[in-house]
């Protein structure tokens, strides 16, 4: 097959055009979640502790099946340039049938969350309040993991645009749900942290409904969901087999920063409080950098199908400087205005605020640490999953963070007394030796035969 060579130029608008409302997305999901802690946080410091925990948990369990929506992308974006018609469709429903199967193993760990919180050292205030979340919340995770299904067919077809104005329309209703049901406004109840797993139950229901209609009107000749009933065990196995080292991988990280959460439980709620907001703000940069890891999952997916190995790397190149640019901007903005940041997240009446924004300074200027590390490997893993190599990836994943991450940010956290900060330079030890490994990974393997 005859390539043509696109300029850097070319891949950078070519990347801005798909990757721009993908970030944008990327952003407007995590602003669900950040929306229900800022509420949270006015609301009562005991409570965004309680949704630091309880989210962490709602949030591990939602990566891991998200693995199967995320095979979605590079196998979609591979059969579309390679032609190959029905593939989307087989590949789309059993990733549908994979999500369901995986949320509704998951549902006895959200109704029964309560003991699982006090078995993870938490109080017992703490862990009825995650519990009251949870047993809400919880119900909704199908509803998420399909959304996610659909949000990657559709990013592989280059339709982004709906995916971020879906997402924008979510965060509205949630914050318009929050307020009404954490707070008692509009003459609902109070429900506290119980109202805020309302809204975003609601709002799981509300986008797939959307999305759902969009794809059989905009999409029509796939015939997505007609028969959706009836197996196709080729294809499930195929997502599977990609679908669930994506899925552990995920695990990997993001079980590591929850498991940071429960560390900092162990120092206490203030630290909890602290922690939260901190990772709130370091996670809404870090959207920026999965956006980008997105779009580069659909390039590398479609150089896969052309067999365009030069194009594959050039696109990656410029993606490395795209993201690389966001770090330096974010790093600036960690250490110069922490305060700022922080305040937001907490009531200026809140007798706690001053102790939480002291600890909260230091975790950001630890987290300005990790900006390179962290979008580097994010990248590198969007762009391994683009080119369908996401075992060994995972098996990488692992054993930085958790053979190499967790046990230094507990010696540093709690062996030498270093707290908080200790925990998180943790993190980004860990963070380093996966960027590390796994950028070697992609550019000393020649993907394309």
């Amino acid at each position: 097959m005859t390539q043509v060579a696109q300029t850097y130029a070319q891949h950078f608008r070519a990347i801005l055009i798909l990757g721009l409302p993908l970030v944008g997305s990327q952003l407007a999901q995590f602003g669900i979640t950040l929306t229900d802690a800022v509420m949270l946080g006015w609301y009562d410091v005991e409570a965004l502790a309680a949704e630091v925990v309880g989210g962490g948990i709602f949030f591990v369990l939602f990566v891991v099946g998200s693995g199967f929506a995320m095979a979605v992308t590079p196998m979609v974006a591979r059969a579309r340039a390679a032609g190959e018609g029905r593939q989307p469709r087989r590949i789309t429903r059993m990733a549908l049938w994979l999500s369901t199967l995986f949320g509704l193993a998951c549902l006895p760990v959200f109704v029964f969350s309560g003991p699982l919180m006090r078995a993870l050292g938490q109080e017992d205030t703490i862990a009825e309040l995650a519990r009251q979340y949870l047993s809400v919340r919880g119900w909704g995770i199908v509803a998420a993991l399909w959304v996610m299904v659909l949000e990657s067919y559709l990013a592989a077809l280059e339709r982004t645009r709906v995916i971020l104005w879906v997402t924008l329309v979510a965060v509205v209703l949630n914050a318009l749900g929050n307020y009404a049901l954490i707070f008692g406004n509009w003459g609902a109840p109070e429900l506290g942290i119980a109202g805020a797993g309302w809204a975003s139950l609601g709002v799981s229901g509300a986008m797939v409904l959307v999305l759902v209609v969009y794809v059989i009107r905009a999409v029509p000749d796939d015939s997505l969901f007609t028969r959706l009933w009836r197996p196709d065990w080729e294809a499930f196995r195929a997502v599977f087999q990609l679908g669930w080292p994506i899925g552990i991988t995920h695990l990997a990280e993001v079980g590591l920063f929850a498991f940071s959460s429960v560390m900092m439980g162990w120092i206490g709620t203030i630290e909890l409080a602290a922690h939260g907001i901190a990772l709130q703000i370091a996670s809404l940069v870090f959207m920026v950098h999965l956006g980008l890891a997105s779009a580069g999952t659909v390039r590398a997916g479609q150089a896969v199908g052309r067999q365009d190995q030069f194009n594959l790397r050039r696109g990656a190149m410029v993606l490395v400087y795209m993201s690389g640019a966001v770090g330096v901007v974010t790093i600036l903005v960690f250490l110069l205005l922490p305060e700022t940041l922080l305040g937001l997240f907490l009531s200026p009446q809140d007798p706690d605020r001053g102790a939480v924004i002291a600890i909260g300074i230091g975790l950001l200027a630890a987290a300005a640490l990790f900006q390179f590390v962290d979008a580097a490997q994010v990248l590198a893993m969007g762009l391994l999953r683009g080119v369908q190599d996401t075992q060994v990836p995972m098996v990488l994943a692992a054993v930085s963070y958790w053979l190499i991450g967790m046990p230094v940010a507990y010696v540093l956290g709690f062996t030498l007394n270093w707290g908080g900060i200790g925990i998180w330079l943790g993190l980004a030890v860990g963070l380093a030796v996966a960027a590390a490994s796994t950028m070697y990974r992609f550019w000393t393997r020649n993907y394309i035969a």
